[in-house]
């Protein structure tokens, strides 16, 4: 499955790569990399048909949404080519309480400034950022859907956002005839799956496609982080690595990765998006490659098919807690409701009650 294997995103006829390009570190040496990298990766990303970029207001304090408006127009005919995302919600005008969020007449201001640094006169996936604990989400969806009829934006999706609001904005979107929710990004890897308990069936169920950041849980999935050498040189988000590695089966996961990697041939981060992308509802990961030796070792990821062995081997080994009622649904209620039978392949025992 090359870079040129396209998705439709969620419920859309928008076709994106299986890979996202993430352009959080675009001009910045110490989060990411300097223009002329990031343009050499990009260009790369085109050249194998990756032809999705994702970036936000706030990225580098709107640096990096200038940095994707320089590398547009240093390539004539290319913006059209490529599905250009950015974010909403950040504020970056100190002192100002309308300065971000989800509000209307926050709205407008982020888009005119998303709209200016990008040099572009439209934007195919407007995410809102972070949820907004302030502002109803009927007025950001009512908002969102006239940026669409005004052809300011194409699609709308949510980040980092409680599963209860983005079924709320889903259904006002339907209820009202308004521009659906077609995506959301969150958190997803063999580190974070605690999504799988409200999120991902959200999006199941309402056909809403995923794009998850940090598939690679902020590096430590890509092979240098090892039980023996839990602090390689050039690490350089300690915090959230050490969050990770210091889940308890964290160095289990990392030696499974290398196992299956050694087998195939490939690599560690390989074969971790592998796994991310061997999920059904999983779009189009994004990847944040800082040099273009991290972009070629991530790449071989669309390539890995595993097998239901190696996918239940990873599962079991990193099944997270989810929170109530996950766990009753799956211990309690199949076998109440399906006494001793098996529907759509799920089986049950005969519940007795004591």
């Amino acid at each position: 499955m090359p870079l040129d294997h396209y998705r439709t995103l969620g419920r859309s006829g928008l076709r994106v790569s299986p890979l996202c390009m993430g352009a959080m570190g675009w001009g910045s040496t110490e989060r990411g990399s300097d223009e002329d990298e990031s343009f050499r990766i990009m260009d790369r990303f085109v050249e194998m048909g990756g032809n999705f970029l994702d970036t936000s207001n706030a990225y580098v304090e709107g640096e990096s949404e200038r940095v994707v408006g320089r590398y547009l127009a240093g390539r004539p005919g290319r913006r059209d080519r490529l599905v250009i995302a950015t974010k909403f919600s950040s504020n970056l005008f100190h002192g100002d309480p309308n300065g971000g969020g989800g509000g209307r007449k926050a709205l407008r201001n982020q888009i005119e400034g998303s709209l200016t640094r990008l040099g572009v006169d439209y934007i195919d996936l407007y995410w809102q950022h972070h949820f907004d604990r302030h502002t109803p989400i009927e007025e950001t969806m009512d908002a969102l859907n006239d940026f669409v009829r005004q052809g300011k934006i194409l699609y709308i999706g949510i980040s980092d956002t409680p599963a209860w609001t983005i079924s709320q904005a889903a259904t006002t979107a339907d209820f009202r005839g308004w521009a659906p929710v077609t995506a959301m990004q969150l958190e997803y890897s063999l580190l974070a799956r605690t999504v799988e308990g409200e999120l991902l069936p959200l999006a199941e169920s309402r056909g809403i496609g995923i794009t998850p950041f940090s598939p690679l849980a902020g590096g430590v999935l890509t092979g240098k982080y090892t039980r023996e050498n839990p602090n390689p040189a050039g690490s350089a988000r300690g915090g959230t690595s050490a969050g990770f590695l210091a889940q308890p089966n964290a160095f289990d996961i990392i030696d499974t990765l290398r196992r299956i990697a050694d087998e195939r041939g490939t690599s560690v981060a390989a074969v971790a998006l592998g796994w991310v992308l061997s999920k059904p509802v999983v779009t189009s990961p994004l990847i944040g490659p800082r040099t273009m030796a991290q972009f070629e070792d991530n790449l071989p990821g669309v390539d890995v098919v595993l097998t239901e062995k190696e996918v239940a081997e990873l599962d079991d080994l990193s099944a997270p807690t989810l929170n109530f009622p996950a766990a009753f649904l799956q211990a309690i209620a199949i076998d109440r409701q399906q006494a001793g039978t098996t529907i759509n392949g799920i089986p049950s025992k005969l519940y007795i009650p004591k």
